[in-house]
């Protein structure tokens, strides 16, 4: 069974040489309340190339973390203008947002924050690479709403972000801010809920500057170590490597990036590792389909069949009928001892992919041979 790894940076990696996205009139076919949410959204330029961010006060923007890093100044796009300097604001909040301070920043409407609900619709609001504006994207819903008792779980949603939206605004049907937009892939995005926001600012100013070096320093690290990892093509990384991939990335304490070291982690050969930072990633938010998913392909590769089986049942209890998600169900259904979840994901499969199901019937009642667990 083909396996691909679920976790992308909305902003991270993406290069726009010389773009300025700007506020435009053009083609935004959703509703007066809904379009005019654009003219709050930034574009924004920092350690990443291109990223977004939301105004919330008179001279007061937020973004993500990760779009930042440990860049003081940040560049801001303004309308029919020259672009501004925003002065960043020390924040020892661990979190995937920070607030930037905008002198001369011009006047402009805020967004009223509002309460979202289970199944609402949504839609992102951020930078376009391709298109150079700010743009509303197609809605969706929301899927979850941030797990309780977990301080840094996030809004879970299928409305369609893609580079350069980190830290722009997710929006309700009235205009309305129900969060920051921050990171996701295949259908399952995510953005920080609202409550963060007053969290961030309770962390953030002078006496927090030097927490703030020490996270913000560890996502550069962890960028470039992923980015390093990335060059090198081949296809097992060196002891020493994989270890400074996995330290630094979770010294950073960025679910994404987490995500993003195990992934690679689990590409180039060390298994083990990169189940060990999908478990702590997983333990920030037990609702992030796609770390979730991404453990899952670990686990796959360590055949940990077994292991696999309460990830599996909780996606399928919960809705997720994801082509990837129903294949390794069979599988760690059939190898793992849970023929019960196997027949469950392969009735889901003949559903949304009849021309799977022969293939998958005959491996449920003709399996091969279990193949043997990893040594750990």
């Amino acid at each position: 069974m083909g396996i691909r790894l679920q976790v992308i940076l909305l902003s991270t990696f993406v290069v726009l040489a010389g773009a300025h996205p700007v506020l435009s009139a053009e083609n935004c076919t959703y509703s007066k309340a809904v379009c005019d949410t654009r003219s709050v959204v930034f574009a924004i330029k920092a350690f990443d190339p291109l990223a977004s961010a939301v105004r919330i006060g008179p001279e007061l923007l937020v973004t993500s973390r990760h779009a930042i890093a440990d860049e003081i100044d940040v560049r801001v796009n303004i309308v029919d203008k020259a672009p501004l300097t925003a002065e960043v604001v020390p924040s020892s909040y661990p979190g995937d947002i920070i607030l930037l301070k905008v002198p001369g920043l011009p006047d402009g409407p805020e967004l009223q924050p509002a309460r979202i609900d289970l199944l609402e619709k949504v839609y992102s609001v951020g930078a376009d690479v391709s298109r150079g504006k700010i743009r509303v994207y197609p809605p969706g819903k929301i899927m979850f709403l941030p797990a309780k008792g977990f301080p840094l779980a996030r809004l879970h949603h299928d409305a369609y972000s893609q580079p350069g939206n980190s830290g722009g605004a997710l929006i309700n049907s009235s205009g309305h801010l129900v969060g920051i937009v921050t990171s996701g892939g295949d259908g399952r995005y995510e953005a920080i809920p609202l409550h963060a926001i007053d969290a961030l600012k309770k962390a953030s100013g002078s006496k927090h500057r030097q927490r703030s070096r020490e996270i913000s320093g560890a996502i550069r690290i962890c960028v470039l170590k992923l980015e390093e990892t990335r060059s090198i093509q081949r296809r097992r990384l060196a002891v020493e490597e994989a270890k400074a991939l996995k330290t630094s990335c979770r010294r950073s304490q960025n679910r994404q990036l987490m995500d993003l070291a195990a992934q690679m982690l689990g590409l180039t050969g060390h298994v083990e590792s990169s189940i060990q930072v999908f478990q702590k990633s997983l333990k920030q938010d037990p609702y992030a389909l796609n770390t979730r998913i991404g453990l899952l392909v670990s686990l796959s590769l360590g055949r940990r069949h077994e292991n696999s089986l309460p990830h599996l049942r909780w996606l399928l209890d919960n809705g997720v009928n994801d082509l990837q998600v129903l294949r390794l169900a069979i599988q760690s259904g059939v190898w793992g001892g849970d023929k019960i979840l196997a027949e469950r994901a392969f009735r889901q499969l003949k559903e949304i992919n009849p021309r799977m199901a022969p293939t998958a019937k005959r491996f449920l009642t003709n399996p091969p041979p279990k193949p043997k667990t990893q040594a750990r």
